[in-house]
């Protein structure tokens, strides 16, 4: 009977985990021979940090299996240049499908999102660090599901007199590369300011109410504060 039992057991531990793959609770590994979104970041991700030379086009290939390799290597991972959890994990992506957690605009796609995220970074943090760019995507986002403020990225983002661009139609330019992939990283859960509601730049704020803000961080010319 024992040896039936853990036989069950066993059958019914490896439903689980299929019917959890199945409705999407985990992400995907991916391998040699994925396509997608999700590869062109990896691919965005190891050359930026130096693992990887080659084209950042979504398709997993030989220079996307050295260079996660080369990543899993240096970070003391299984070297089998398949991204499981585990590497998942150190390349700072969701291990598991992300439930929605900021509300997109009534009517729009989540692509629309990420496009007038990329705008709102581009115009307010150009020529920032990159972490800087994500931060300034990431504090739109804080405020999303802050009571305090409108709940879809394009309610905050055209609060009235919350963004100098948006008054000065710089909010209109269109991005580049570094933005949207800011928006992406700061959708996809990354926050370097650890809930921040503010950010401003020391050098040019007029506002006295902004400096009444607790100032929590600084990355290049911004701080950041709630």
């Amino acid at each position: 009977m024992k040896k039936y039992a853990v036989l069950l057991t066993s059958v019914l531990s490896i439903f689980l985990v299929v019917s959890l793959y199945v409705n999407g609770i985990f992400a995907q590994n991916l391998s040699w021979g994925s396509r997608g979104e999700e590869v062109r970041e990896v691919q965005s991700r190891l050359t930026r940090w130096g693992y990887m030379e080659g084209a950042v086009d979504g398709v997993y290939g030989a220079e996307t299996y050295r260079g996660v390799r080369n990543f899993q290597q240096s970070n003391g991972l299984t070297v089998d240049g398949v991204i499981g959890p585990q590497t998942r994990a150190a390349l700072g992506m969701p291990t598991t499908t992300p439930t929605p957690t900021t509300p997109a605009s009534e009517g729009v796609s989540r692509s629309d999102d990420v496009n007038l995220l990329a705008r709102a970074i581009h115009s307010e943090s150009r020529g920032e660090p990159y972490e800087g760019m994500v931060a300034v995507g990431a504090v739109i986002l804080n405020r999303v599901r802050s009571p305090e403020f409108p709940n879809t990225i394009a309610g905050v983002v055209y609060q009235p007199c919350a963004f100098e661009p948006v008054k000065n139609g710089t909010i209109n330019n269109p991005p580049g590369d570094d933005a949207f992939r800011a928006a992406r990283d700061a959708l996809n859960g990354w926050d370097p300011t650890s809930g921040a509601l503010y950010f401003w730049n020391p050098a040019t704020a007029t506002s006295r109410w902004i400096w009444t803000r607790t100032i929590t961080l600084r990355i290049g010319r911004h701080v950041f504060g709630i």
